[in-house]
């Protein structure tokens, strides 16, 4: 790309260090106007620091943007996904997967509000993130140009940034100028470590390393019983107090920190081709998890839960790769909320020392039959004799397989 190419850019901009040397060297190489869009996806951190750099950088204060995104982050992003259970290699509850795409939305949002011939980022050439940002950005407006620094600069080592800091009077945080120990990544649904010190495998993760959960050696010896109350698959309720998608999720972060819920250390694939290290923290989405599965437990159809299971991997794997917008996961999207239209009930939960236990589900929708399956009279509900033609009509392939020689299952 040509410098003289971008007239306006949106910048993904955090406040810290990288987003901060990014906007500075968007302004000296490109010479181009420079839109700085923060979103408060529940990270923890105050947002104020961003706006005050920005305009020590130059920023004109209707070119910063800063939104509240937490709510529409719940209930649009990470709420469709757990109506899918989506775990990627079985593990990992995707939480910085799903906040990508809707970072990208509001980007290009705000492009389009403002004029901005493009947008960028401050993803590495290495990981996911540049995947997930630039799909998401193309598919949205398939002819926005993209900046992504990390790709094109020469400034490939944190003493280049500082002194690129220092060059430029940007002001550098105190625990910025030593080598951080470990990257992070965090929203309300989760908080990631990677890098440095985590990236020896074999090495175990340092206490520093987790910032969302106490350990559940060191969680209280007591337990906590909860109710979570489902709609359509999503939650809407904790104890019988009805919350907002945010709110509820904060709560349940908050229940499951406590009781030590939601750590998890991870060797992945990446879509680039590498495989790394990630510690993961997710306690809120653990306990939902749990309780959704349990109130899909009474309330879908086997064959439909068996359906919905075998494409789970496909839907998580095309979150994980950056493909939100594609209709492939549309498509897929269509089938699962299909699926959530009976999910409404109620799950009971024991929380104790890093276990998510269900004790109980109920649901007006249950397709659980006692008079079908109790131990006891069930009074002609089920007339078992007409189990020896469901066996052997089951049984006639592997019979005609033995009578053909073909016996214990050879082919």
């Amino acid at each position: 790309m040509r410098v003289k190419d971008v007239k306006k850019v949106v910048l993904a901009y955090s406040g810290g260090l990288d987003t901060s040397v990014i906007l500075k060297w968007l302004q000296t190489t490109y010479r181009c106007e420079v839109v700085t869009f923060t979103a408060d996806l529940g990270q923890g951190e105050e947002l104020g620091p961003a706006r005050d750099k920005a305009l020590l950088l130059g920023i004109k204060p209707e070119n910063i943007y800063i939104d509240d995104l937490r709510e529409t982050f719940v209930k649009d992003f990470v709420f469709p996904m757990f109506r899918a259970n989506a775990l990627y290699e079985g593990m990992y509850l995707l939480g910085t997967s799903i906040a990508r795409p809707l970072i990208s939305q509001r980007q290009i949002e705000i492009a389009e509000k403002v004029g901005a011939d493009a947008v960028a980022h401050g993803a590495t050439g290495k990981g996911n993130d540049q995947v997930r940002f630039e799909l998401s950005y193309y598919a949205l407006k398939p002819d926005i140009k993209i900046i992504a620094p990390w790709r094109e600069w020469e400034l490939t080592s944190r003493t280049a940034l500082i002194a690129f800091a220092e060059e430029h009077q940007i002001p550098i945080a105190k625990d910025k100028r030593g080598e951080s120990p470990f990257s992070v990544d965090a929203n309300l649904l989760h908080s990631s470590s990677e890098g440095k010190i985590l990236e020896e495998p074999w090495d175990a993760p340092d206490e520093m390393v987790w910032q969302r959960t106490i350990s559940p050696m060191d969680a209280k010896d007591e337990v906590t019983e909860i109710t979570i109350e489902f709609e359509r698959g999503d939650a809407v309720g904790i104890n019988g107090e009805r919350l907002s998608p945010a709110t509820l999720l904060t709560k349940l972060n908050a229940l499951g920190k406590e009781n030590g819920i939601g750590r998890l250390d991870l060797v992945e694939n990446r879509f680039v081709g590498m495989k790394s290290r990630g510690c993961y923290e997710t306690p809120g989405g653990t306990i939902l998890y749990v309780a959704h599965r349990a109130m899909e437990s009474i309330t879908l159809d086997r064959e439909a839960a068996h359906l919905k299971d075998s494409l789970m991997p496909r839907y998580a794997e095309i979150i994980y790769n950056g493909f939100w917008f594609a209709p492939e996961r549309r498509m897929l999207q269509a089938m699962i909320d299909e699926s959530q239209k009976s999910v409404t009930g109620t799950v009971r939960l024991k929380l104790y020392k890093g276990n998510t236990i269900v004790t109980g589900r109920q649901s007006p929708h249950s397709l659980y039959s006692m008079k079908h399956v109790t131990f006891e009279d069930d009074q002609g509900a089920y007339d078992q004799f007409d189990a020896q033609g469901f066996i052997k009509l089951n049984a006639l392939r592997l019979r005609l397989g033995g009578m053909a020689g073909r016996k214990g299952g050879a082919l």
